[in-house]
């Protein structure tokens, strides 16, 4: 049976999705066809009710690897690992425990401002979200998009219950600067061919946000005006042509999010809510952190 030898723990909005693409395109890496299988992260046969991962026992989970030819790498990556830390430590212990661990990690600041937008973007939460500056003066210690920022608790706990040399910390910063360097570090950390060059010319993902709100919601979520002209067109247009006129309206009403730029006031204060914990990370980690720490 074929599993993991090495993970992607986190963080989301650190381009991991890219990191993903990069890993796949090398022949000696198998990477699980489903991007974020999620199944490490908590015991979900404990858990009743609620939203589960379709990933969510192990039979389904070795399916995944059923693919495994002769790679050398067997991997998967899954984010919020780092996130849910307690929990996924304990899984990854029980299926996998000698998997090499993988974070990558990003200015907190900007990266829980990327994931705002994202959740704008997406619609996430029904399309409900207080604003940027209200999350962090009134909801600081409650917002799932800053706590993912406290990078520190997180990963120091990973050491706490493995090996140091399990572990290897990537910055987002690297990756951006030069990105086949940046993989092929990764790629010596976990044991393959470490002089192939993947295709890093095109990001997995385009940070996009909406022009309009309203509409952007309009297209993405469910809605009786939505359903009621998709209803009308079924019988004359098909379904791959709706398909594409949905996305080209969303392609027209989506601009670069250097339209919607993080204030001054919002990132200092942002930064307040993280400076211990950088200062903590960049002992940890033995990197120099300090750009975190700039408005």
């Amino acid at each position: 049976m074929k599993l993991p030898n090495f993970i992607i723990i986190g963080v989301q909005k650190a381009g991991t999705t890219s990191i993903y693409s990069y890993l796949k395109e090398h022949p000696q890496i198998y990477m699980s066809p489903v991007k974020e299988t999620n199944f490490l992260e908590k015991d979900w046969s404990r858990i009743e009710g609620g939203k589960k991962p379709r990933i969510d026992t192990f039979e389904k989970y070795c399916q995944l690897f059923e693919g495994v030819q002769d790679e050398i790498a067997i991997g998967e990556a899954s984010p919020n690992y780092l996130f849910h830390y307690e929990s996924s430590t304990e899984q990854i212990l029980r299926y996998v425990p000698q998997a090499k661990l993988i974070a990558i990690l990003r200015d907190p600041v900007e990266r829980a401002y990327s994931d705002y937008l994202m959740h704008i973007r997406d619609v996430i939460g029904n399309g409900k979200h207080t604003s940027f500056s209200e999350q962090i003066k009134f909801k600081a210690n409650k917002s799932f998009i800053i706590l993912k920022g406290f990078y520190y608790s997180h990963l120091s706990y990973f050491y706490e219950k493995f090996d140091r040399e399990q572990i290897k910390v990537y910055l987002y910063e690297d990756l951006c600067k030069n990105p086949s360097g940046f993989m092929q570090e990764m790629y010596g950390f976990i044991g393959v061919d470490d002089e192939f060059e993947p295709d890093v010319a095109r990001k997995a993902q385009v940070a996009e946000v909406p022009k309009v709100n309203f509409i952007n919601t309009l297209l993405r979520k469910q809605n009786p005006l939505r359903t009621a002209v998709a209803s009308g067109l079924r019988d004359i247009v098909p379904l791959e042509t709706r398909q594409a006129i949905r996305s080209k309206l969303l392609a027209m009403n989506s601009q670069d999010k250097k339209a919607a730029p993080l204030s001054r006031e919002d990132r200092q204060q942002l930064i307040e809510v993280y400076r211990e914990d950088i200062l903590k990370l960049q002992d940890l980690i033995q990197r120099d952190l300090s750009a975190w720490l700039k408005v």
